[in-house]
């Protein structure tokens, strides 16, 4: 049964980061917006995944762990007082006979709207698990695919397997308070930053960091869920055995685009191809921004994610306000409602 439906200026599909700041950014613009999230807190990624991690690229701010800076979005977008869906996701984009938009939820929310800005990230995600027997057993307890808080980890001999950026930074970032971290990667070469993997050498040189490489993953060994060691391979199929208390398999997320691949959008490689101008889609009236979208020269950034919020704000604000001009003010002249 479906609940009684909500209006709204813009429904904004994805509370992550840039989800949050286009909340911001239609809210400059007078535009109210629903917010709708799969995940139970806003964040997105950053809060389900990486919450302690440090963020170096976002302007003005040196050092910032994702936690923080969610928790600045999330106080930047208050005074435009946005409608929050947390905990179900959207299962269908209806259109009216006036050319706006009916949204539903799989817990029977709905909410009209004049535009929609899709801001999903990936989309959904799940991670990608190392086909290992008995993996089942120790998850949750000793395998583990994300870091919540990095004290859960103080003091244990962990073991990291993956080349990425997830992988080395962590690698990094856990050896300050583990007894011992064990990055295995089948590879001499990683697909990570070049200034942290030059790091990470550096570290492993000193003794901080133990370098498994070449290997891969063949086997745990442990009982009632806690895992005493990590059995490695080479290519060879020669093996080693890592003392360990936990492992972080970081390979990648498992991503489905669920309903969204069914609203009449230009779907490549599981992206959103839009106009780079406006972050218009294929369908009049929905817009894509931050990592979903892709248009020539994309660059995965959270920055970039932001200044595709502003473009797709002001794209939407004639939709919202039919002939209505808009007279853009900058914030340090027009300020914030009450202020």
């Amino acid at each position: 049964m479906h609940e009684a439906i909500e209006s709204s200026d813009v429904a904004i599909i994805g509370a992550g980061p840039v989800g949050l700041f286009a909340v911001f950014q239609c809210g400059m613009l007078q535009m109210r917006a629903h917010v709708f999230d799969a995940l139970p807190a806003a964040g997105g990624q950053c809060a389900a995944l990486y919450p302690e991690k440090p963020i170096f690229d976002i302007p003005g701010h040196p050092r910032i762990a994702a936690a923080d800076l969610v928790e600045r979005l999330v106080a930047q977008a208050a005074p435009f007082a946005p409608a929050y869906h947390l905990g179900t996701a959207v299962s269908r984009l209806a259109a009216t006979a006036d050319g706006a938009f009916i949204i539903e939820t799989l817990a029977g929310k709905r909410a009209a709207c004049r535009a929609v800005i899709i801001a999903a990230g990936a989309g959904a995600f799940g991670p990608n698990r190392p086909p290992l027997a008995r993996i089942a057993e120790f998850e949750g307890t000793s395998v583990f695919y994300w870091v919540g808080r990095r004290e859960e980890f103080r003091g244990r001999r962990v073991v990291i397997a993956g080349g990425g950026d997830a992988a080395v930074d962590w690698a990094l970032s856990l050896a300050e308070v583990a007894e011992r971290v064990s990055l295995v990667h089948r590879r001499t070469k990683f697909r990570a930053a070049p200034g942290s993997v030059a790091q990470l050498h550096e570290m492993a040189e000193a003794g901080r960091v133990d370098l498994v490489i070449p290997y891969q993953l063949e086997a745990l060994e442990g009982e009632c869920g806690r895992l005493s060691a990590v059995v490695v391979a080479d290519l060879a199929g020669n093996t080693r055995r890592v003392a360990a208390d936990c492992l972080l398999p970081f390979f990648g997320l498992a991503t489905d685009l669920g309903p969204l691949a069914h609203w009449g959008i230009d779907i490549e490689r599981n992206q959103i191809r839009v106009d780079p101008a406006t972050c218009a889609t294929a369908r009049p009236g929905v817009f894509a921004i931050g990592d979903i979208a892709l248009y020539p020269g994309k660059l995965k950034l959270i920055l970039s994610g932001f200044a595709e919020a502003a473009l797709a704000a002001h794209a939407a604000y004639p939709l919202v306000f039919p002939g209505r001009a808009l007279h853009f003010e900058y914030s340090t002249t027009k300020g914030l409602p009450g202020g």
